[in-house]
């Protein structure tokens, strides 16, 4: 799909950002629309069902982390969260609520382009997944058709990125996978330095999700799936 048809919804109270964001993704080609409040996004989201939402934490109304829930609530949406402080907390917030992932203000216009870019790369690759066999684990199940996890029956709630996350853990178990592949493969990265929290923020997102057994961290390396019986 091209970007020309592509939405994108900025969520962002600071006219400033907000127009500066919109201005460079519509001049690589995305329709983008504004909310500037946080019932605003959820109304927008609503009616237009946009492909991506760039989402500020700090809104009047509400804040983006109700709005992510509400929005997560209706169907999967990839979301990018803007935060003003870079506090581990606030991220895992993010991540918990449903967010993909994350910037923190003050940010560059063009890192957050690519991160929007590879967001939405992850659509396509999940479209070419329709007709691949589900993953078996032990007791985990990976439907990749339907994009749903279970653990022990239960089925999990994974935003996009953390599914991306699992698939590529599970296709290779028990191999340990380096942060900078993942950074490369999944997120579209080509600066391992600037993204370790990001991976490990989604790790532990996993972790509290499925089991903290489940990935396993080889200190300095990256990260293994471990199939539990």
């Amino acid at each position: 799909m091209r970007e020309s048809q592509r939405r994108v919804l900025i969520v962002e109270d600071e006219p400033t950002i907000a127009e500066s964001v919109a201005v460079r993704l519509r001049a690589e080609g995305y329709e983008v629309d504004i909310a500037r409040d946080g019932p605003a996004a959820v109304a927008a989201v609503e009616a237009d069902r946009p492909d991506l939402v760039v989402l500020d934490v700090m809104l009047p109304g509400f804040d983006g982390l109700e709005v992510c829930r509400r929005i997560q609530a209706e169907r999967p949406v990839p979301v990018l969260m803007l935060t003003a402080r870079d506090d581990e907390t606030d991220v895992l917030v993010g991540l918990a609520v449903g967010a993909d992932d994350y910037l923190t203000k003050p940010f560059s216009i063009r890192e957050l382009a690519a991160r929007v870019h590879a967001l939405l790369r992850r659509i396509d690759r999940a479209r070419s997944d329709d007709d691949a066999a589900p993953i078996v684990l032990g007791d985990l199940e990976i439907n990749l058709a339907e994009r749903r996890v279970r653990r022990a029956g239960a089925e999990v709630h994974l935003t996009p990125t953390e599914f991306d996350l699992l698939v590529h853990l599970a296709n290779r178990p028990r191999v340990v996978q380096p942060r900078e592949r993942l950074l490369a493969e999944i997120w579209g990265w080509g600066d391992a330095a600037a993204g370790t929290r990001t991976v490990d923020s989604h790790v532990k997102a996993l972790r509290r999700k499925l089991g903290a057994e489940l990935i396993r961290t080889v200190h300095g390396v990256g990260y293994a799936l471990e199939v539990h019986r």
